[in-house]
């Protein structure tokens, strides 16, 4: 149990301090979209009082957006809270990423977003789901414009979230071991009918299989998105 944990959050407690620290350049990260509020649409059974005590641990919500320098170079970042709801994709984290691609997009910057997610959160039902179109129409418009996307895939990226933004970026990384997927592997047995392959849905299995451009161990991100970003800047 104590070992699932640990790799659901990560060494250092909350991702959103530690990714921070660990990829902009020391006091550059400015926070964006702080005052977006989730609320309870399908008045779900118990949800309301899940996101008020959720959002007294992360007031961010389900995702942490803003513009920061990463190796000296302007970027906006988005980095995704396991802590809420687990990481799940609501409208606010909808919202705040399709804010921050146009934001990027208007001001001609690299964007970098950092996936932990356990998927659409389903206690918004179809609100949820249209998160993943309007999240992939920002992303594509930002492509559109000649624009460098580059996504950080964390333990675990699933769902609805691994089947929109978090596979459409230019250049798609993935830490050590990451579970990638769009359903758990019982879900996909039952359906398939057949037994799957050893480490299915990892992230090994998923840079042999082309779905990932490279594994990256945390503590190499911070110089290798510099380096890509250094390439996308002398190729422009």
């Amino acid at each position: 149990m104590f070992g699932f944990l640990k790799r659901l959050f990560g060494k250092g407690g909350s991702p959103r301090n530690a990714y921070v620290d660990l990829l902009c350049d020391k006091n550059s990260f400015e926070e964006l979209f702080a005052g977006l509020a989730p609320e309870d649409p399908l008045e779900f059974p118990g949800y309301a009082g899940k996101l008020e005590a959720a959002l007294e641990e992360h007031p961010s919500e389900g995702i942490l957006t803003g513009i920061a320098k990463i190796g000296g170079r302007e970027t906006g970042l988005g980095v995704m809270e396991t802590g809420f709801v687990m990481g799940s994709m609501g409208s606010v984290v909808g919202e705040k990423i399709a804010r921050l691609a146009e934001e990027c997009t208007a001001r001609r910057l690299p964007l970098v977003l950092v996936v932990r997610s356990g998927g659409a959160r389903m206690q918004e039902g179809l609100f949820s789901l249209m998160q993943m179109a309007k999240t992939s129409a920002a992303i594509r418009r930002h492509g559109d414009a000649g624009l460098l996307y580059v996504s950080v895939l964390a333990y675990p990226t699933t769902g609805g979230v691994a089947a929109s933004f978090a596979m459409q970026a230019d250049v798609v990384l993935a830490e050590p071991d990451a579970l990638i997927a769009f359903a758990g592997p019982r879900v996909v047995e039952q359906v398939m009918k057949q037994k799957l392959p050893e480490g299915f849905q990892s992230a090994q299995f998923t840079l042999e299989h082309g779905f990932v451009d490279r594994i990256a161990p945390r503590e190499e991100l911070r110089e290798l998105l510099s380096g890509i970003l250094d390439l996308h800047e002398v190729g422009r």
